[in-house]
């Protein structure tokens, strides 16, 4: 659990779990590369109150392939190395079927792949580049349990989330000769500023029974799973899907 001088770049990492992901592991003594697409004042306030130093902020609309490419360049170029990838940043949009317009459900279908699969697709590829070269490295791709129960209303994110996992699977097995692990973290609910109004509306106490503990997960305790996941100890578990729900 000790990432001193290991450099970690999180993405949507502004807020909630990203945020939570950000601040373990600067604890723990890593340096954050911090990345955001459009909330520039709450990265940057980030940088600036998490512990050690080598923190920086960087921007990048992970949707556009190019831009996946120069958020790997920058990262080399001004740490020289990247040792953990954490593919947190997402979308989800509610669209349900039956009210949904043909055209609609296509620029979905097309938003959420390219947001919450093919970018993290992408970004994977970059950074095995830089880890089969170092001969070690860590990817974390957070998944959720909609890849298992599915999404009803949001049936394009419980689809990119089930592929999600299936890529982990199948780069673990493709990088595992140059020790680079890969592994899911899979939250069900959990307490961020966008799901506080609903948690604490009608629907609350419903949202909580689904869990023996009658509660919801705090980012802090999915924070937790990824530093687990990305500590050197944990390679023979290359593969797998931590499932906090």
């Amino acid at each position: 659990m000790d990432f001193n001088e290991k450099v970690i770049l999180v993405t949507g990492a502004a807020r909630g779990i990203g945020r939570a992901c950000a601040e373990a592991f600067a604890r723990l003594g890593g340096k954050v590369a911090v990345h955001y697409h459009t909330s520039r004042s709450a990265a940057q306030q980030l940088v600036e109150a998490l512990p050690g130093n080598g923190h920086r902020a960087f921007s990048a609309d992970l949707s556009d392939p190019a831009a996946c490419q120069r958020l790997i360049d920058e990262v080399i170029r001004d740490y020289g190395r990247l040792d953990v990838l954490v593919n947190n940043a997402g979308i989800y949009e509610v669209k349900p079927l039956k009210e949904s317009g043909y055209a609609d459900w296509q620029a979905t279908w097309r938003s959420t792949l390219g947001t919450n699969l093919i970018a993290p697709a992408n970004l994977c590829f970059l950074a095995a580049q830089v880890m089969m070269k170092q001969n070690r490295g860590h990817i974390i791709n957070i998944s959720s349990r909609g890849a298992f129960r599915g999404e009803p209303d949001a049936p394009a994110y419980g689809a990119a989330k089930a592929g999600l996992n299936q890529l982990s699977q199948s780069l673990a097995w493709a990088l595992a000769q140059y020790n680079i692990f890969v592994g899911v973290v899979a939250p069900g609910f959990v307490r961020t500023d966008m799901t506080t109004s609903l948690l604490d509306g009608p629907g609350g106490d419903a949202i909580r029974k689904q869990s023996p503990l009658n509660r919801v997960a705090t980012v802090e305790e999915i924070a937790e799973a990824v530093v687990r996941l990305a500590a050197d100890g944990m390679l023979s578990a290359t593969g797998c899907i931590l499932d906090l729900n």
